[in-house]
């Protein structure tokens, strides 16, 4: 067990090491791999047909892609906070800054809500084109990951209560929880730019 003292100095006279389970990495890695292949199939979709993608691009809102990138980029930077209120022992700061990044995550949700409302307004839906299948897919299946982070957000929070100890696991799901939620934050900094503002 880490007590809370042990915790808060933990990285003194210790070797650095990879923050996490390694599961949680192998996981991490294979999911970055998917949308890796995702990305390579839209990049190439895109060279055959470069008008068709331009022009559909065009009536995308890049207000909202933009508006949800400052959102992720807080909530990461809340999620770090965390883990170094946690190491610091500090837990009930640290259980602010995931509630703080789960209301940056809730708020991606309503955005996206609104962006995809709009587009299917519009008549804009996976059945129009090649360029809005993949933008359905691409955004899609990150929302999905967004909102499988929401829920390990609020195990963090949960775990976060005061308590004398933590397990090394325990510590361990806490790290690659923070991880997980900064791969989902980085594959936006990869899909905003791809599909709203690349020509």
């Amino acid at each position: 067990m880490v007590t809370l003292a042990e915790r808060a100095a933990q990285n003194t006279g210790r070797p650095k090491k990879i923050p996490g389970e390694s599961g949680v990495w192998i996981f991490i890695l294979g999911d970055m791999s998917i949308f890796a292949v995702c990305f390579l199939v839209y990049i190439l979709e895109r060279a055959k047909q470069p008008e068709l993608f331009d022009s559909s691009q065009a009536t995308l809102n890049q207000n909202y892609g933009a508006l949800n990138t400052i959102v992720l980029l807080l909530s990461s930077l809340f999620v770090v906070l965390a883990v170094h209120q946690m190491r610091a022992a500090q837990e009930s700061t640290a259980r602010l800054m995931l509630v703080a990044a789960f209301v940056c995550g809730v708020t991606f949700v309503v955005v996206k809500a609104f962006e995809y409302h709009e587009r299917i307004l519009a008549g804009q839906t996976p059945a129009t084109n090649s360029f809005y299948l993949l933008y359905f897919v691409l955004t899609g299946l990150h929302l999905f990951h967004l909102i499988l982070g929401l829920g390990v957000l609020a195990g963090l929070w949960l775990m976060g209560k005061p308590k004398s100890a933590m397990s090394s696991n325990q510590w361990g799901f806490f790290e690659g929880g923070g991880c997980f939620w900064h791969m989902v934050d980085l594959l936006w900094l990869v899909l905003f730019p791809l599909i709203f503002l690349v020509r």
